[in-house]
């Protein structure tokens, strides 16, 4: 029962407040008055193949309408979802315990995510933002503005008819601006507290009758720490970090000096879910005069993230620096009391929230949550990442992400930019660079790589002076400190650079960078080669590792420019053709020397060793023995249990190599043809036949590509969950997604070529579903309508949006 206390004072005002309530806003105005108050909106969205949106506009917010409009004709239930979690109302329409997976770090039930983001709400943390320093500027809010009452307009202008939504009750076009900005800021938390959304809202104190898991012999010294290390899965801990590296990219920057151009060259593949909110959409933003820029924005996405203007094309790639620290706290006694310095005696704050959830037989219920916070974050409870909750001791996250809303800004701005310099200054002054590297190259002959995301300024002397025993744990098997949080708000907190855009965080002194006029690359790795000679080190440990052995996918991205170098420039075709090549690096180095064939021949499996000795190495569509060496490089060993020349930090492109012919090796090759054996497929079946398009609605179209990181395919494809086509080996729902390559010509103009691998639309009855998926399987490019005649050519469709 809800208790109201009314003074006295309170009582003389009632009357008065029951007139006018303080959150009413203006008084009611005639309806002509209104009308004429109410935004308008203009804006031109013109059609060309394969239904890419070309959005003209004279003002930011027009433009935002027109983007609105567009995304939700493309992708309308992937959108209303996306505002749907920004609410916190998944509960009340889908149910507590359905679970919401966005394909990349979170999954987590319906009720966990509302819990978070219903006290989200409760702290007015976007809406604190909004209005400060680290929030966004008036135009990315016009832009939010527009989008919203975009998407607003195409629902009330259509009917669905995607059967994942059509006819559910809770799209209505009654999206506000504030829905998007939250989910834009959970977008931000994807890396940092999204990772431990369950452990946040899982989080219980200790108590003398429940004191939690016992802490299983944790160190209790820095040198008990350091034994303890050498027994950790540090593959487990990392991927439970949210260190997955199967989300991740490849892009390749070639400089005016080793162009056949001159000029700069840019092939770009962002490894990104086939489904849910991490999906691309293509667009091109058009103000005359003012802003021009095409390419691939995330759905609820206003503005372009990866793509090119005029005079710069960059791509991303998810980057290795953590975007939070945890600290961790000492208890006297179990609960919620913990030591701060000078031995004082704080309590973590304690919060509940209410969630509305949806009952079996239609009704709704209320279900309370509890969350822990200190004043560096939310508490978690996380034992299977050495952070449990226990009698002694508890942790909390800081975010690095969760203090801005400066990423819509930033990419904005990259729109604007002129050069490669110009670009990275840009995204310094927005300071909004969530959680990815850049690579880019612009007309003038110059690319550039970078890591200059959003990272805790922690530096490598602050966490040795303030790293914990469990944190030194973390620290020396993940490269995470776990930092003292009795002297988070002193000698351990966050430090802050002149030069960068906002308190605790490093400014761009401190961040990785290599502008160059020949090559630079990334491929998740971290930034320590941007190619095959240079060598960026000296930055703190937080944002990655130095002299660190690198992915067998980030030696093929190099492999493809050496090679090409050793007999020739990069010209626009040369390099595109590395996206489908489909070389498999692993197989390369496994099979100098005949070894892999002596793996194989070991385990006396004839047919399928014959199959993979004639296989071509490729993993093209047509490649026979393609499966057979992924299910290998999948079971072998590693380090060096695989390897007999070990690796060596002086030459990171070929180490480690050198197949081992023991025992283990012929056992997982063994292994794999038995699970090829098992799944009843066929030791000669072409690669095409097994790996097909697995997306909602997809028809069985053959793909190459395949693993990435382990045997190392650039043209990376992996299976998660698949939609369609299960009854097929591998059907794909994860990979590569909008690729890009952009070729400043020696004429100066600019040369786009593009394939959405999923396509644009995602209802299946749409012709632009599979259109460009079926592109993708025939290893052809999209060329993407830049110019007015190059969009009047293409043209298929102008819609004119006026009005509200």
């Amino acid at each position: 029962m809800r208790r109201v206390t009314l003074t006295v004072a309170a009582l003389l005002v009632a009357p008065l407040l029951a007139t006018t309530p303080a959150d009413a806003g203006p008084s009611p105005q005639p309806a002509d008055q209104a009308q004429q108050a109410a935004p308008a909106y203009d804006a031109t969205v013109r059609i060309t193949r394969h239904g890419i949106p070309h959005i003209v506009a004279d003002d930011w917010a027009s433009l935002g309408y027109g983007s609105g409009y567009a995304t939700a004709a493309s992708s309308i239930c992937n959108l209303a979802d996306t505002l749907l979690t920004a609410r916190g109302e998944r509960s009340k329409y889908l149910g507590p315990d359905a679970r919401y997976d966005d394909q990349v770090t979170l999954d987590a039930t319906n009720l966990e995510v509302d819990a978070f983001v219903t006290d989200l709400h409760n702290r007015h943390v976007v809406e604190d933002l909004l209005a400060s320093p680290a929030g966004p500027t008036s135009r990315a809010k016009q832009m939010v503005r527009g989008y919203v009452a975009g998407i607003n307009r195409w629902i009330r202008d259509n009917t669905i008819t995607d059967p994942a939504c059509a006819g559910d009750a809770w799209i209505t076009p009654t999206a506000t601006p504030l829905d998007l900005w939250y989910g834009v800021y959970m977008a931000n938390l994807l890396a940092s507290s999204g990772v431990f959304l369950k452990e946040i809202v899982g989080a219980d104190p200790a108590t003398l009758d429940d004191p939690g898991l016992p802490d299983l012999g944790l160190p209790a010294t820095n040198a008990e720490a350091r034994d303890y290390a050498k027994t950790v899965d540090r593959d487990a801990l990392l991927a439970a970090l949210g260190q997955d590296s199967d989300f991740g990219s490849n892009a390749t920057a070639i400089g005016g000096d080793d162009s056949s151009t001159g000029r700069g060259l840019l092939l770009g593949n962002p490894h990104f879910p086939w489904a849910g909110r991490y999906k691309f959409a293509q667009q091109h933003l058009t103000i005359p005069g003012e802003y021009d820029v095409a390419g691939g924005s995330l759905i609820g996405s206003p503005v372009v993230n990866i793509g090119w203007n005029k005079d710069v094309a960059w791509s991303h790639t998810v980057s290795t620096a953590y975007r939070f620290t945890p600290y961790e706290y000492v208890t006297p006694v179990p609960g919620t009391t913990y030591l701060t310095a000078n031995g004082l005696l704080k309590t973590a704050e304690h919060r509940t929230v209410e969630v509305e959830v949806l009952q079996d037989d239609g009704t709704l219920e209320t279900v309370e949550e509890d969350l822990y916070r200190v004043p560096q974050g939310y508490v978690i409870d996380a034992p299977a990442m050495f952070m449990g909750w226990l009698p002694t001791s508890f942790w909390a996250i800081r975010d690095a992400n969760a203090e801005h809303l400066r990423t819509i800004d930033t990419f904005l701005s990259m729109g604007e930019a002129t050069s490669v310099r110009d670009l990275i200054a840009r995204q310094d002054a927005g300071g909004g660079m969530p959680w990815v590297n850049t690579t880019a190259a612009d007309r003038h002959g110059d690319v550039v790589y970078a890591d200059h995301s959003v990272v805790p300024h922690v530096t490598d002397a602050m966490a040795r002076r303030c790293m914990t025993p469990i944190g030194l744990l973390l620290d020396q098997v993940a490269g995470l400190p776990g930092l003292n949080g009795a002297l988070a708000g002193g000698l351990c907190k966050w430090g802050t650079d002149a030069d960068a855009q906002r308190p605790g965080i490093l400014g761009p002194d401190k961040l990785p960078e290599a502008f160059s006029r020949d090559w630079v690359m990334n491929a998740n790795d971290s930034y320590w080669t941007p190619n095959d000679t240079v060598r960026l080190e000296g930055h703190p440990s937080i944002i990655g590792c130095e002299r660190c052995v690198r992915t067998m996918r980030t030696r093929m991205v190099m492999q493809y420019v050496i090679d090409r170098l050793e007999v020739g420039k990069e010209t626009p075709f040369t390099l595109r053709s590395h996206q489908h090549d489909n070389r498999v690096r692993a197989a390369e180095v496994m099979r100098d020397g005949g070894r892999l064939d002596q793996v194989c021949d070991a385990t006396g499996e004839t047919e399928a060793c014959a199959v993979l000795k004639a296989w071509d190495g490729h993993s093209d569509a047509t490649s026979v023995g393609t499966h057979i060496f992924e299910a290998f490089v999948r079971r072998a060993p590693t380090g060096n249990a695989l390897w007999t020349v070990p690796f060596d930090p002086n030459d990171p492109v070929n180490t480690p190599r050198g197949l081992k012919t023991t025992k283990a090796v012929v056992d997982a090759m063994a292994a794999a043809i038995q699970y090829v054996r098992d799944d009843g497929v066929p030791f000669d079946a072409p690669w095409g036949t097994l790996q097909v398009a697995g997306d909602r609605g997809a028809p069985p179209l053959p793909l190459g590509g395949g693993d990435g990181d382990l045997a190392g395919n650039a043209n990376a494809l992996g299976s998660r969950d698949p939609f369609a086509n299960v009854d097929r080996y591998k059907p794909i729902t994860y990979g590569s997604s909008h690729i890009q390559a952009v070729s400043f010509l020696a004429d100066g103009t600019v040369q786009p070529r593009t394939i959405l691998t999923y396509s644009q639309y995602e209802d299946p009855a749409s012709p632009w579903s599979s259109d460009q998926t079926r592109l993708f399987s025939q290893e052809r490019w999209v060329s993407f309508a830049w110019t007015p005649d190059q969009i009047q050519q293409q043209l298929v469709d102008t819609i004119d949006l006026t009005g509200p």
